[in-house]
C-alpha cells in the first residue's frame, strides 16, 4: 500500500469526485483513478461506487477513510518529529487563519518569520476561525492562528495572545449614534448585522441576550468583517466589531454595564509533534505581543 494511493483515495473521499481530487493533487484524472484501482487491488475490495458522475464510498470504503487519515497522520507526526531532531527551521508549514487576523495581526510577524526562515515554505490558508478550528482537530493543519472558542476541546490546545476589544458600532445617521443605552432590551428594537452563528464572535454576542431571553433581529449576515462594517457604515443596523475596524464611516456607542472582547491566539492538536517551523512561529507571535503589552505599559 502506497501512501500516494491513500492521498488520493482520501481526496476522491472527501471532494466526492475523481476530477476534483486530481485538481487537488496537481495530478491528471487518469493518474488518480489508477491509484484508486492500485489500492482496490491491494485490499481486494471495492472502494467507490461510480454511477455516471456520482461517486459515493462502499461500506469498504467509509471503513478504510478514518484509518487512512490516520495513518496520514502518523506519517506527517514521524517526519515532524525526525525533522526536529535536526535542529533545522525548514519544510512546509500549514497554517488557518481568518481574513481579520491575516489583515491586522499577522503581516509584521509573518514578514519577520520569512526574513529570518526563507527556507520554510508557508501554506495559508485564510478562512474562518470555525474552519481553521475544525481542520487543526482533523490534522490538516499545524497551527490555526484565530479567534479562540467560548469553551474548550479536549483534544486541541490553545495559546492566547490577544485580547480583542469589541464594540457596538452604527453608522454615522444610525438613530443610535453616540448615544448611551440603559439596556439591551433597547437594542432589539433595531435589525442587527451580525457574522452566522457558526462564528464563535457571534456566539459571543447571542450569549448576552440569551442571559435576558432577548431575542436579535440579523436580517443580514455574513462572516466577512469588511462587510459587516460597510452595510452598517449605510445604515443597515447595529453591529459588533473589533474596535481596530472603527474609522469615519462608523461611529460607537455604548450599552450601559456591557464590555465586550473576544480572545485571538493559537490552536494546535495536542496529540501532533510541532515542527521546528511551527515552534518557531509561535516564538514570533508570543515575542511579538510581549513588546507590543511593554509599549503599552510604557505609554
Amino acid at each position: 500500500m502506497e501512501i500516494a494511493e491513500l492521498k488520493a483515495f482520501i481526496a476522491v473521499a472527501e471532494l466526492g469526485s475523481f476530477s476534483q481530487a486530481a485538481l487537488q493533487l496537481h495530478l491528471t484524472q487518469p493518474a488518480v483513478s489508477k491509484r484508486i484501482n492500485q489500492l482496490e487491488n491491494t485490499l481486494g475490495c471495492q472502494l467507490f461506487d461510480r454511477i455516471g458522475r456520482q461517486v459515493a464510498l462502499t461500506e469498504a470504503g467509509r471503513d478504510l477513510l478514518p484509518r487512512a487519515n490516520r495513518i496520514l497522520l502518523e506519517m506527517d507526526d514521524m517526519r515532524r518529529s525526525l525533522s526536529n531532531l535536526t535542529g533545522e527551521v525548514s519544510g512546509t508549514l500549514k497554517i488557518g487563519t481568518s481574513h481579520h487576523i491575516g489583515l491586522h495581526r499577522l503581516p509584521p510577524i509573518l514578514k519577520r518569520f520569512t526574513q529570518r526562515y526563507p527556507q520554510v515554505f508557508l501554506d495559508i490558508q485564510f478562512i474562518d476561525s470555525e474552519l481553521a478550528f475544525d481542520l487543526v482537530t482533523q490534522g490538516k493543519l499545524e497551527l490555526g492562528i484565530v479567534t479562540l472558542p467560548p469553551d474548550p476541546h479536549s483534544h486541541v490546545r490553545t495559546r492566547a495572545i490577544w485580547q480583542d476589544q469589541l464594540v457596538f458600532m452604527v453608522g454615522l445617521e444610525h438613530p443610535l449614534a453616540g448615544e448611551t443605552l440603559k439596556d439591551l432590551e433597547q437594542l432589539t428594537n433595531y435589525p442587527a448585522i451580525l457574522p452566522s452563528m457558526t462564528t464563535f464572535t457571534r456566539r459571543i454576542v447571542e450569549s448576552l441576550f440569551q442571559q435576558k431571553k432577548l431575542h436579535i433581529d440579523v436580517p443580514i449576515s455574513t462572516n466577512y468583517l469588511e462587510t459587516i462594517k460597510m452595510m452598517t457604515s449605510i445604515g443597515f443596523g447595529w453591529t459588533v466589531l473589533p474596535k481596530t475596524m472603527l474609522d469615519e464611516t462608523v461611529t460607537p456607542f455604548n450599552v450601559k454595564g456591557i464590555k465586550l472582547e473576544r480572545t485571538l491566539g493559537v490552536v494546535y492538536h495536542e496529540k501532533h509533534s510541532l515542527s521546528n517551523a511551527a515552534r518557531a512561529i509561535l516564538d514570533l507571535i508570543t515575542q511579538a505581543e510581549q513588546s507590543s503589552e511593554g509599549q503599552s505599559n510604557y505609554r
